[in-house]
């Protein structure tokens, strides 16, 4: 470098003292500027400044594994080669979104600077200080690249907590060589036609019918006063329904894969689960899988829209990170329309980018349209208020015992109300 400089010392005073001095001269002079021009240009080259920095990257197994494309390495290194200002280690650690809540919350310090989470558990993070709020160009880019929707999925008061990379709700997959368009807007004349398996145990899903016949959860979904209402006449009808529906020798109750394994032998003509289930039911079923939005149920006569919860996933940036700068950028990298490409072309995960979705490979793939499509017309935003917590195990047991027949038409109103006051308590009943 001093080298370097005296050179430039020493062929300015060459430039000043030919000045002058005829054609030869300036000929001269104009050679030394450009090779000295050169010089300098290397000389600055030589001082850019390379920082080290060690990212923990937490994200699902599925994302990890070599035997499915190895997503989250692979991008992870994109993303390095992108950014040569930094010599970026990368650690990574499992973790999936739905275990994220509980996981980083129990102590963020000690958890991954970048992780995914499923949008439901932003309350519980923020309280645990566990995620940062994303602002300047980081929120920039994510309200100007999602919907409307997508963006309260991640927000919380206004402020965005995460970078969204896909919508999370659950859908239907249908046998087509068994169940026509006509059969599928109803899950009654549905269930005239074949056997069809839904998780009924299962509380993600089990609130659809209650949603279905008016019952709230929060109210609009954030008014955590309101509490939720599954119960009175309504909730009574819904079990009613659910108790009919159990006893129904073409329904199916999905605990352990039923589903699934019934789809790829012919013996069940549709079920209800998401994009994650797609890969196996395409390979069993080929061009007889058909995707579809919810049915309708035949409540008292009246049709009555199912609605499943959906939500968002996303990346989020520890508050604890020891390179925010670094991991805010990898977290907007990794929810970008490029990984959100190879996301879904090497695990079917859907996107949510809003230029990635306006392309024609990507509207004209039933996969996509049909979790869009429940997104938009046969769902609710899955709430994330507080409260939220005391949902799951009552509706699950709710589940469960209409399936053991502990639940009868003879007790369901009794039951519907302890369920009722089970789903707005933080005890469990």
């Amino acid at each position: 470098m001093k080298k370097k400089f005296l050179a430039l010392i020493m062929a300015t005073a060459m430039i000043a003292t030919l000045v002058g001095c005829g054609n030869d001269a300036e000929e001269t002079a104009t050679v030394t500027e450009t090779e000295t021009t050169e010089e300098v240009a290397e000389t600055t080259e030589e001082v850019v400044e390379v920082t080290p920095v060690t990212l923990t990257v937490w994200g699902p197994s599925e994302d990890q594994d070599e035997a499915s494309g190895a997503w989250l390495p692979t991008m992870c290194e994109q993303f390095a080669a992108l950014h040569p200002e930094w010599e970026i280690t990368f650690e990574y650690g499992v973790c999936s979104e739905g275990d994220a809540g509980n996981l980083v919350s129990q102590d963020p310090s000690a958890s991954g600077d970048v992780y995914f989470f499923a949008n439901d558990q932003i309350n519980t993070l923020i309280a645990a200080n566990a995620i940062a709020e994303l602002g300047g160009e980081a929120a920039d880019y994510v309200r100007n690249t999602n919907s409307e929707a997508i963006v309260n999925s991640v927000s919380v008061d206004g402020s965005v907590y995460g970078v969204p990379f896909t919508t999370n709700t659950w859908f239907m997959y249908y046998n087509k060589s068994l169940l026509t368009d006509d059969d599928i807007k109803n899950l009654d004349t549905m269930l005239t036609k074949g056997k069809i398996a839904f998780p009924l145990t299962n509380s993600w899903y089990i609130a659809s019918f209650f949603v279905a016949n008016g019952g709230t959860l929060f109210g609009d979904g954030t008014d955590e006063a309101a509490g939720i209402n599954f119960g009175g006449a309504a909730g009574v009808e819904v079990a009613n329904y659910l108790i009919d529906l159990a006893a129904n020798a073409n329904f199916v109750n999905d605990a352990s894969g039923e589903g699934v394994a019934g789809m790829a032998d012919g013996s069940i003509a549709a079920m209800f689960s998401g994009a994650w289930d797609y890969a196996t039911l395409k390979e069993a079923l080929g061009d007889d899988l058909g995707i579809a939005q919810l049915p309708t149920i035949t409540l008292n006569g009246t049709e009555k829209q199912l609605r499943s919860f959906a939500g968002s996933k996303a990346i989020a940036v520890n508050p604890n990170a020891e390179n925010p700068k670094a991991a805010v950028e990898l977290a907007k990298y990794l929810g970008g329309a490029e990984a959100q490409q190879k996301h879904y072309e090497l695990r079917n995960i859907v996107p949510c980018n809003t230029e990635l979705l306006a392309t024609e490979a990507v509207q004209s793939d039933a996969l996509v349209s049909a979790q869009n499509a429940t997104f938009d017309n046969t769902s609710i935003i899955q709430p994330f208020v507080a409260a939220m917590g005391n949902y799951w195990t009552p509706a699950a047991n709710f589940g469960t015992a209409i399936i053991s027949k502990d639940i009868t038409k003879d007790n369901a109103e009794a039951k519907v109300e302890e369920f009722n006051t089970s789903l707005n308590t933080s005890g469990v009943q």
